[in-house]
């Protein structure tokens, strides 16, 4: 008899006849009930704004109505693991939000965002990286001198600032050190309010009633000086300082951390990390030309595919500079900053 056969009179043995019907399923350890993609609608979330992130944590400023503020410390609900929220989101919270040491509340959705300012790793790099949310007002700190004034650098700010649809405002420090005049005739043709700092510190009598109920993000190259002016700013914001290196003639990164800060005359300052560079590879070059309302109704003249710079065949915007139609220093910045991107 082959082994494969059947033995009719063969003794079943401790384990029976073998069938589906003898298989044993082990309880699953997580429950019994099957996962579902519906998730609960939470409708007894309350609203804050994110003020900081740190490590998987979020401070949260939660505000509800005919009850008085309080700062809360949350995580993220499970669903959002793949999103990213960043200072500035609006968010709906659940869990204690009392808002008391030691509690930890549940972030389960993020909020429409009025506006995004990003930047990627580089110009090659098409991955965005989220710095702030819902902010109106971008305050480019740069000093006259210690570090030398990188103009390029700043024009990749102003850049970021236009596709995001942030005003931008131009500070410069240190002008006891050098004159900025020479830096500052770049900009010339962008309109931008300037606020130079006086020999005794910082020019807050004018600083202060623009960043007035605003949300503002304050960005600049390491060393310029940013953290000591939202120290002056906000007093008691203590946010690290540091000096500039003799030899390389580069500032240390002193700000670790984006962090939102409430200004003693209304409004916010948003404190960011200083950078060295900043990548442009998500911005799409049609919004820049659309930042600038005096040049948009000539830029959409131009033939298809025009580039909008100086060596562009047939651009509708030399046409309007020969005619009085445009104002050269207008057309010039607005190339330098398209060419920041082709570059």
């Amino acid at each position: 008899m082959s082994w494969l056969e059947p033995d009719d009179e063969a003794d079943d043995g401790p384990y029976g006849e073998w069938d589906e019907s003898a298989a044993r399923v082990r309880p699953n350890p997580r429950g019994t009930r099957p996962r579902t993609k519906q998730r609960p609608e939470h409708e007894d979330a309350i609203e804050g704004r994110v003020l900081s992130v740190d490590r998987g944590r979020y401070t949260v400023l939660v505000d509800p109505p005919g009850a008085p503020e309080r700062v809360v410390t949350a995580t993220r609900a499970r669903e959002l693991r793949d999103t990213a929220i960043v200072t500035g989101d609006l968010v709906d919270l659940v869990g204690d939000t009392s808002g008391e040491t030691g509690t930890l509340a549940r972030i389960v959705r993020i909020g429409e965002r009025t506006t995004i300012l990003r930047r990627s790793a580089d110009d090659t790099d098409a991955v965005e990286r989220v710095i702030v949310a819902n902010a109106d007002q971008l305050m480019v700190v740069v000093a006259a001198a210690d570090p030398e004034p990188r103009p390029r650098l700043v024009d990749r700010y102003l850049v970021a600032a236009f596709d995001a649809g942030i005003a931008p405002l131009l500070v410069v420090t240190k002008t006891d050190l050098a004159d900025p005049e020479p830096f500052l005739a770049a900009f010339s043709g962008l309109g931008l309010p300037i606020f130079r700092s006086a020999r005794g510190g910082a020019p807050l009598d004018a600083l202060v009633p623009a960043l007035a109920d605003h949300r503002t993000v304050a960005v600049g190259h390491s060393g310029v000086g940013k953290s000591t002016l939202v120290n002056a700013l906000v007093p008691d914001a203590d946010r690290a300082t540091g000096e500039v290196n003799a030899v390389t003639g580069r500032g240390r990164h002193t700000s670790s951390s984006t962090v939102s800060l409430r200004l003693p005359g209304g409004g916010w300052i948003i404190d960011t990390p200083g950078v060295r560079s900043f990548g442009l590879g998500h911005v799409d070059p049609a919004n820049i030309a659309r930042s600038f309302a005096d040049l948009a109704p000539i830029v959409e003249q131009c033939p298809r595919g025009c580039t909008h710079l100086a060596d562009a065949p047939d651009c509708a915007l030399d046409e309007a500079v020969a005619e009085g139609r445009a104002d050269p220093e207008r057309v010039d910045s607005l190339r330098r900053l398209l060419a920041t991107l082709a570059t």
